[in-house]
């Protein structure tokens, strides 16, 4: 029986002919993310805002949707519920209120009240807490240090596996697919909150995986084919992990759009920003962190030549 194969094998599209073209786009990307960050801003969560804590348990199933809609009326702006620990125990984070500390108690009550009037005696309290201003900040910036620290580790990582070349290369595209993100955040008003730096660091992981694969395919076709001029290499390793990547995209988009339809809204910003950066990625690898190498002068003879070289044995790609 014949195989079904969404990618045929043997192709031969030429990506680096088209290279600027993304450069204009990219850079298009990055300065809107330059206007949007200034002018609009994020629109920060409860995380790096301040705000109550509540842990309520229980005595069985939390019902998240009566608990919401219960609390929704109550006009105290943002309220965020999610499961914490069993679904017993249910997390309520409400933004910082006005009024100082009366205006923080008279919130607490006023939720008190309306689950004692929903639920009765079912629920308790196991502890309220309230986040200032300084516990966000310090928040806030620890979610900066651990993005800054993974993309340093990242391109100490790649200089170390590949020659600097390639670790720039990658880098470059990281910061792309993250500053691009935090556009999309900003033009769309979704909430920014520790889970969106959870999703930041993600994409970054799931793009430098990406991008490792085809750099490995570069580098096996530099000892390979020693004589080939460096963008034809280049598009003839794009299009040899194209299946690969085209794939694993796919499947990991099919997972991320269910979660994004049935998930619920207290994931669906974490999904969407996941679902961004999947297909960024993708992009990115593709058409800014490969043909980045082009522009480093890339020496043939720091790689250690792993067989003759094969020169005639490809076929060129079309002019």
């Amino acid at each position: 029986m014949r195989s079904f194969r969404l990618i045929p094998d043997n192709t031969r599209f030429p990506f680096v002919r088209y290279r600027y073209w993304a450069y204009a786009f990219s850079g298009a990307l990055i300065l809107l993310t330059l206007i949007l960050l200034p002018t609009k801003g994020l629109n920060l969560g409860i995380d790096f805002r301040g705000g109550i804590l509540m842990e309520v348990g229980m005595q069985g199933p939390a019902d998240l949707a009566a608990m919401r809609s219960t609390l929704g009326v109550l006009d105290l702006g943002e309220v965020a519920l999610q499961e914490f620990g069993s679904p017993e125990n249910v997390l309520i984070r409400i933004e910082r209120q006005p009024g100082g500390e009366q205006g923080q108690l008279a919130a607490v009550n006023k939720v008190k009240a309306a689950l004692a009037d929903r639920f009765g005696d079912d629920l308790s309290y196991r502890r309220v807490e309230f986040v200032g201003p300084k516990v966000s900040e310090d928040l806030l910036w620890a979610s900066a240090q651990a993005t800054i620290y993974a993309t340093l580790a990242i391109l100490a990582y790649l200089w170390f596996r590949f020659e600097w070349q390639f670790a720039v290369g990658a880098v470059v595209a990281l910061i792309h697919d993250a500053a691009t993100t935090l556009g999309l955040f900003s033009l769309f008003g979704l909430e920014f909150n520790l889970t969106t730096i959870a999703a930041l660091l993600t994409i970054v992981g799931y793009s430098v995986n990406d991008t490792v694969v085809i750099y490995d395919r570069i580098r096996e076709n530099l000892r390979r084919y020693k004589s080939m001029p460096l963008p034809e290499l280049i598009d003839r390793s794009l299009n040899e992990t194209l299946a690969r990547t085209i794939m694993t995209a796919l499947t990991t988009l099919l997972a991320l759009i269910a979660l994004a339809v049935f998930g619920g809204p207290v994931i669906r910003d974490f999904t969407i920003a996941m679902i961004w950066g999947v297909v960024i990625g993708c992009y990115s690898t593709v058409y800014v962190a490969s043909p980045m190498i082009l522009h480093f002068h890339l020496r043939r003879e720091a790689l250690a030549p792993a067989a003759e070289s094969q020169k005639g044995d490809a076929a060129p790609l079309p002019p």
